[in-house]
């Protein structure tokens, strides 16, 4: 008995937006025998109400559609925490919005008429930096986790510290003794699981905390 073939690999998700019924259809099954997961909506208000708040992938979207338009739904995507790679799919060539979609952050513009090729090549890098960005996304929340758990007087020593202050002119900054200073230290670093000014500067650089704190140090 021949064995069946294995299933395809799925490569990722990818959320089709276009109110052109004919495309929507066509580019769906060609992305799906890419090896993608294929979402499609005619509407952006329709993506929109079903959009997971996590959601992973990349979404390709016609620019002119009625009700919220491509550059418009790519708006609104940016101004959410989780804001998917997009990839713009025109009827025709139209520099004023290429020009305005790239400056937002596009990862490409393509014309309809656009070899199959190009566009899963977009799509390859729109999921690549999805899973980059991701990944920074998640990094920051648990540095915010980590410095949620100081006080604020903790908070204060540290931006102290990080600007590169002694225990003694940080006790003469904040009216207190030395030793509350480096008690108040001792649970910085617990907190943070940190061991040194290097590491602490990094973190803070890296959260944005303080502004115009010197670099970390190698």
């Amino acid at each position: 008995m021949t064995p069946s073939p294995a299933p395809p690999v799925l490569k990722g998700t990818v959320y089709v937006v276009d109110d052109n019924n004919s495309f929507l259809v066509s580019i769906s099954r060609l992305l799906r025998a890419a090896g993608y997961t294929v979402h499609a909506y005619d509407t952006a208000a329709a993506f929109l109400a079903a959009l997971n708040p996590a959601a992973r992938g990349c979404l390709v979207v016609d620019l002119q559609m009625p009700g919220i338009n491509g550059l418009e739904l790519q708006e609104a995507l940016g101004k959410s925490p989780n804001p998917l790679p997009v990839i713009f799919m025109s009827g025709q060539g139209d520099i004023p919005s290429t020009v305005r979609a790239m400056r937002h952050g596009a990862e490409d513009f393509l014309t309809k008429l656009a070899p199959k090729e190009d566009l899963l090549a977009a799509i390859g890098r729109a999921l690549e930096r999805d899973t980059q960005e991701c990944q920074q996304r998640r990094h920051r929340e648990e540095l915010f986790r980590r410095l949620d758990k100081l006080s604020e007087r903790e908070l204060e020593v540290l931006g102290h510290v990080v600007s590169g202050q002694l225990n003694k002119q940080i006790a003469a900054d904040l009216g207190i003794n030395e030793r509350t200073v480096k008690l108040h230290r001792t649970s910085i670093t617990r907190k943070l699981a940190v061991q040194s000014v290097a590491e602490l500067t990094r973190l803070t650089q890296e959260a944005g905390l303080f502004k115009n704190q010197p670099p970390a140090t190698p």
